[in-house]
């Protein structure tokens, strides 16, 4: 079987090879890349988005939906535009109904890391606060301890810089933008994350003999949402056995990471 699924965008003139990270006769769970939707934008449904470039690819039975004799693929859950990682999928509809009501129940044990601005005093910390969509602010999540779904998230700090830190982060709900709007929320907005305060990450701030050539212009080391799904647990929907699949950061966050290390300890 291919290691990669290989998508194109013609419209856009887009194109993405996307990991395979597991796999068996049942689901398939691939590693989004930042920049590209997971399902149809309701307010632009002619944006390229991962659902419908798999659909049309099995349609025309490209080369790694024909060896793998696939018709279907559904996805119980979503990740957002600029967030990365690991996104599972059901190879059927039995298997899909299955797999949406483990994610429903809040089964599935998520981790994500995320990159933030500021320096949590404590090696743990969680935000327990609901969440609501903002009531003018269309796409945005608001902290509403009256009128929003509870929500919780377990944060571990897994490493800290100068003004920054990584974080290992656990949502135990799953509502939108959790992650991002909780940080926000706790004083530690997420690097790239402009809509919930988030500012891009420049090498210009961390190296002070910094110089730019002649005529160049600098380009930030993460301008996107610094947030990648790194691991995802949970019990197999026909089997029940344990299932654990680890994504592997990409690589604009490892180049981050890389110059923090280096600058800014």
């Amino acid at each position: 079987m291919s290691a990669f699924i290989k998508l194109s965008s013609p419209a856009t003139k887009e194109f993405w090879e996307i990991p395979v990270l597991f796999e068996d006769e049942h689901l398939l769970a691939l590693d989004k890349p930042s920049g590209l939707l997971t399902s149809p934008d309701r307010y632009d449904p002619n944006r390229p988005n991962l659902m419908r470039l798999l659909h049309d690819a099995i349609a025309a039975q490209k080369p790694w939906a024909a060896e793998r004799k696939l018709t279907y693929l559904s996805n119980a859950h979503r990740l957002d535009f600029e967030t990365s990682g690991i996104i599972l999928l059901a190879k059927n509809k039995p298997v899909l109904v299955a797999l949406a009501s483990l994610f429903g129940a809040e089964k599935p044990a998520k981790k994500y890391v995320a990159l933030v601005r500021g320096e949590p005093l404590a090696a743990n910390f969680e935000v327990d606060a609901k969440l609501a969509p903002h009531p003018v602010r269309v796409g945005e999540m608001r902290v509403d301890s009256k009128g929003g779904k509870k929500s919780k998230t377990v944060f571990e700090v897994a490493e800290k810089f100068h003004g920054y830190a990584l974080l290992n982060c656990h949502p135990l709900t799953g509502r939108t933008h959790q992650i991002r709007a909780h940080l926000r929320h706790a004083g530690f907005p997420i690097v790239g994350d402009e809509l919930y305060g988030g500012k891009p990450l420049w090498l210009s701030r961390l190296k002070k003999d910094y110089r730019l050539k002649p005529g160049r212009e600098e380009r930030a080391l993460l301008a996107r949402v610094a947030l990648h799904a790194t691991e995802l647990t949970l019990p197999h929907p026909v089997t029940g056995e344990k299932v654990v699949i680890k994504c592997d950061w990409p690589k604009d966050l490892k180049v981050a990471v890389k110059y923090l290390r280096q600058y800014a300890v």
